[in-house]
């Protein structure tokens, strides 16, 4: 699968010169100094902050004895490292933290979620995004408004195309009954919610928690996603976001808590064709 993602490609070429550095024992300043740079200057490369040139990456990869497989590779990597993701565009609306979960997604292969009371952002109409979007900041501009909803449809575009992304959805019956918008940007987000679903059965799983579950680990939970990638190097990522704070998690154990939180979530849930029919009847009731 090729990367999609500067930040994706840009993450793994810093992890892997940082693991074949420490592989081989060798320090920072050794290293460093081989190639001209101060300590801080190669930190910021391991740390993402930098990318190399193409010259004293290619020095660094021979000092880091890759062989020749792995040097193309990387150097392949760099090329998409450098170049700029369209959410770069819009980086005056958001934190640096938030670009990079765009980032991140835009280079995922799988995505696994959860949400309690709204339809997950990569599913949402354009009316039902703007709804949420005004609502929850009463003081933007509308430029702005217009300007997030675009992102988060431009976001969506990910589902489609050659290498479409896996999505895994676990939402409350909650969020099928909350009329965010009103009854007729419910409605309608709902029609749209049957056409995914539909229109993308190898590779959107929308399951649904009903109100008769008698309990389970998500209840009271916050907004989380869990991202995976293609290349086996990378470890998951997890993004969980609740009213007052938002934030990448990639901390391993944090990580698997959540895996086995969304999974337990998943077994609590209707099966796919029980959470079609749901999302169904809910548009029908709207009628």
């Amino acid at each position: 699968m090729p990367y999609m993602s500067p930040t994706v490609a840009t993450w793994e070429l810093a992890l892997r010169l940082r693991q074949r550095r420490e592989q081989l024992g060798m320090e920072v300043a050794t290293l460093a100094t081989s190639l001209g740079f101060t300590r801080n200057y190669w930190s910021a490369v391991e740390n993402e902050r930098k990318i190399l040139s193409v010259e004293k990456l290619t020095k660094a990869l021979s000092l880091l004895e890759f062989d020749v497989d792995e040097q193309r590779e990387l150097l392949e990597l760099r090329e998409f490292a450098k170049q700029r993701g369209w959410w770069a565009n819009y980086s005056a609306l958001f934190t640096n933290e938030l670009g990079r979960f765009y980032g991140l997604e835009q280079g995922a292969q799988s995505i696994r979620t959860y949400e309690s009371m709204l339809v997950p952002g990569l599913l949402q109409t354009e009316e039902y995004a703007r709804a949420l979007i005004s609502s929850d900041r009463a003081n933007i501009r509308q430029v702005e408004v217009e300007q997030r909803v675009e992102i988060r449809m431009r976001r969506q575009a990910c589902l489609k195309g050659d290498n479409p992304l896996h999505l895994t959805a676990v939402i409350s019956q909650a969020a099928l009954l909350q009329q965010t918008g009103g009854p007729q940007t419910l409605r309608a987000q709902l029609a749209h919610l049957v056409n995914l679903i539909e229109g993308l059965p190898d590779t959107l799983h929308l399951h649904v928690i009903p109100f008769t579950a008698s309990g389970c680990g998500v209840f009271g939970a916050s907004t989380f996603h869990l991202i995976d990638f293609a290349s086996p190097r990378l470890p998951t990522r997890a993004w969980q976001e609740t009213v007052t704070a938002a934030g990448i998690i990639d901390d391993p154990d944090q990580v698997r808590d959540l895996s086995l939180t969304h999974e337990e979530a998943r077994q609590q849930s209707l099966d796919l064709r029980d959470s079609l029919d749901l999302i169904k009847q809910c548009h029908q009731d709207l009628a």
